[in-house]
């Protein structure tokens, strides 16, 4: 049996944070492959070291002397290794990343030095193999991410090894320049080990005690998902909810993984379990309620529309030639609206509107601005006689007016659009009416 643990920065933000961390480790002879991420903040006003990094390249890359920077970076480490009272020097590394710095040797070079050192220090801790990253981890020329490469590369890598530290957020491309996954990354790392090793489990630990029903900061001490599916995952993810990083749940998921998510400093709690697929019932007919603000819809309208062939690709190929996407494309008979991105779209809205009355010709278009989408997500709800009606209901009841109404064509969501003033609202009436009152 095979365990992958990430951490999150905020589990290891400190040296307390670290020894919580080792007794999570050594509490269970499984977890055999860890993936840490970079210091997070300590308490509320400290900065993240990437955050850190970031200054401090910046500050070299405009040729400006960068040692005071530098400097406060070197101490936050070192206070994490004179806590856990380690025989372990980071001047030698410190002194290649001057040097790479001075070389303007690149941002995510700079970014990823957070978690390298984090490494370093982890396996000293443990015990464990330190295995660069920038070995394992494959990005191509185009600095586009190589699963197949990187998984047949790590695979063959870790096959031999007991236990090891794998640095999460960065890789490398193929002449070995340092490239990074998108902030947030290491939940991606964590979940390509995972693959690779061919764990039983991937266990990704963070500060709180799993996936929530819907965001804590609009409803006050929302229940906490015991079990989820990627699926549902997904469309929550997509949708906002921001516990795991979107694109690692692929690696795993394509390898029939579950993942496990758990709380450093509750390790008691059992966390979610993110699962393929599940005969388990949810407690409450939903799993989750997720959405963003920020949308804004356009509204076409042209008589005998359904009958011309291809009007649909016209209006979708105007946003296209654009480059903006779109999220919803909720029709009619006779009309048919598009919701995207209000920042992308304000940036080129004549341009796009002139393209849709150029292609498609339509009677009228009209813009709907200042919208929320929620999503209500469930695996539970197709087999549940009354779902959308409650959703409904709920809403009316809390004097909400419904701009959008879409649900997936397999019936385990649904895709509300309201006001972006009436988004927090709109959310907590959901949560009531599922949630509340079935308590």
């Amino acid at each position: 049996m095979k365990k992958v643990v990430k951490f999150g920065g905020s589990s290891l933000a400190s040296a307390d944070q670290f020894k919580k961390v080792g007794a999570i480790i050594r509490a269970d002879q499984y977890r055999r492959f860890v993936v840490p991420s970079a210091p997070g903040k300590r308490f509320g006003k400290d900065t993240k070291v990437t955050d850190m990094l970031y200054h401090c390249y910046a500050t070299a890359e405009a040729e400006r002397d960068f040692d005071i920077e530098l400097e406060a970076i070197k101490a936050r480490y070192q206070e994490i290794i004179d806590g856990l009272e380690l025989d372990l020097s980071l001047e030698d590394e410190f002194a290649v990343i001057a040097e790479n710095f001075k070389a303007k040797a690149g941002s995510d070079y700079a970014a990823s030095r957070g978690e390298y050192l984090n490494g370093i220090i982890m396996s000293n801790y443990l015990g464990y193999e330190f295995v660069d990253a920038a070995k394992v981890i494959c990005f191509d020329e185009d600095g586009n991410f190589d699963s197949e490469k990187t998984n047949a590369v790590l695979s063959k890598y870790l096959e031999d090894k007991e236990n090891a530290v794998i640095p999460g957020f960065y890789g490398a491309m193929p002449d070995g320049k340092v490239k990074t996954f998108s902030r947030g990354g290491s939940d991606i790392t964590g979940s390509i080990v995972a693959r690779a090793v061919r764990a039983s489990l991937y266990e990704n630990w963070t500060d709180v005690s799993g996936f929530l029903v819907t965001d804590p900061r609009v409803v006050e001490n929302p229940r906490v998902i015991s079990t989820i599916t990627y699926k549902e995952l997904r469309e929550l993810s997509y949708m906002g909810a921001s516990v795991l990083h979107d694109e690692a749940i692929f690696p795993v998921r394509k390898a029939g993984i579950p993942i496990n998510i758990r709380n450093t400093n509750s390790p008691e709690d059992p966390g979610t379990m993110i699962v393929k697929t599940t005969c388990a019932k949810s407690p409450y007919t939903i799993t989750g309620i997720a959405g963003r603000k920020g949308f804004v819809a356009i509204n076409i309208e042209k008589d005998m529309m359904n009958s011309e062939i291809g009007f649909g690709r016209k209006v979708l190929e105007a946003f296209e030639m654009n480059g903006i996407s779109f999220e919803h494309v909720p029709s009619g008979i006779d009309t048919m609206s598009v919701f995207v991105s209000q920042d992308e779209f304000e940036k080129k809205e004549q341009s796009v509107l002139a393209a849709i009355n150029r292609l498609a010709k339509p009677d009228i278009i009209t813009l709907d601005t200042d919208l929320a989408l929620i999503a209500v997500v469930g695996r539970s709800m197709k087999d549940t006689r009354g779902t959308a009606g409650r959703v409904f209901a709920s809403l009316a009841h809390a004097r909400i007016n419904v701009r959008m109404i879409d649900q997936g064509s397999d019936e385990e969501n649904i895709i509300i659009g309201v006001k972006n003033d009436d988004f927090e609202a709109a959310v907590r009436a959901i949560y009531r009416i599922f949630v509340d009152v079935q308590l």
